[in-house]
C-alpha cells in the first residue's frame, strides 16, 4: 500500500509535461487492450465461421440449396460472404446466353476476389494502431523521462548542496514514464505479432477457397451441371 501511494505521489508531483505523457500513454494503453480484447474475438469468430462453413460446403451439399441457406443470414461473413459473391455472379451470368465460360468464372473470381479483399480490411483493422504503439510508446516515454531528469538537474542551480537525495524524487517520477511507455508497448507489440499471423493463417484459408471454388465452379459451367438455380 505504501508503495502504490509513493508512486501516485510522484505521479502528482512530477512536471506538468511528464504529466502529460503519462497520460497520454495511459490513454494509449487503455484503447490498446480494448483493441486487442476486440480484435481477439473477431479473429476466433472468423476462425469458427470458416471451420463451419469449409465443412459443411466439403459436405457434399448441393451449392445451390447452399447459397440460398447462405444468402438468407442477415449478415454473411468471412467465408460465407466470399461464397455468396462468387456464386451469386455465376448464376446472374450462366443464365445469360452466349456467355463464354471462362467469362463467367473470371468475373465470379474478380468478385470474390473483391469480397475477399474487404474481409481482410476488416481483419487486419486496428492492427495497425496497435503497431504504431509498440513501436513509438517507448519512445514517448523515453521523451517524458528525459525532460524530467533534466527539470531535475536544472533544479540543482538552485540549491548550495548538490545531493542524491535532491534530486532522486525528480528522477523517479521521471523514470515512471519510461515504465508506462513499455507498459503500453509490450502487450501491443505481442498482440500485433499473434493477431498479424493468425490473419495471414486465415487469409491463406480464403486464397484457397477462391481458387478452389473458382475450379469447382468451371467444371459445373462445362458440364452445365447447375440444379436448382
Amino acid at each position: 500500500m505504501h508503495v502504490d501511494t509513493s508512486i501516485l505521489s510522484l505521479i502528482i508531483e512530477a512536471n506538468v509535461l511528464v504529466q502529460l505523457v503519462m497520460l497520454l500513454l495511459l490513454v494509449a494503453s487503455v484503447v490498446s487492450w480494448t483493441m486487442i480484447v476486440s480484435k481477439w474475438k473477431t479473429i476466433k469468430e472468423a476462425r469458427r465461421q470458416a471451420d463451419a462453413f469449409e465443412e459443411q460446403f466439403w459436405s457434399g451439399a448441393n451449392l445451390a440449396t447452399l447459397y440460398e441457406q447462405v444468402k438468407n443470414h442477415s449478415d454473411p461473413t468471412g467465408m460465407e460472404n466470399i461464397f455468396v459473391s462468387g456464386f451469386s455472379e455465376y448464376i446472374r451470368l450462366y443464365r445469360k446466353q452466349k456467355v463464354t465460360t471462362i467469362a463467367i468464372t473470371d468475373t465470379a473470381l474478380r468478385s470474390m476476389k473483391v469480397a475477399m479483399s474487404r474481409e481482410v480490411e476488416s481483419l487486419e483493422h486496428y492492427l495497425s494502431f496497435l503497431a504504431t504503439v509498440g513501436s513509438t510508446a517507448p519512445y514517448v516515454g523515453l521523451f517524458g523521462t528525459v525532460w524530467g531528469i533534466m527539470n531535475s538537474f536544472r533544479a540543482l542551480s538552485d540549491v548550495q548542496q548538490a545531493t542524491l537525495s535532491a534530486v532522486a524524487p525528480g528522477i523517479a517520477e521521471a523514470l515512471i514514464a519510461t515504465a508506462m511507455g513499455l507498459f503500453a508497448a509490450i502487450p501491443a507489440v505481442i498482440a500485433y505479432n499473434r493477431y498479424s499471423s493468425d490473419v495471414e493463417r486465415l487469409v491463406m484459408r480464403y486464397d484457397n477457397f477462391v481458387e478452389e471454388f473458382t475450379a469447382l465452379l468451371q467444371r459445373q459451367a462445362l458440364t452445365k451441371d447447375v440444379q436448382n438455380v
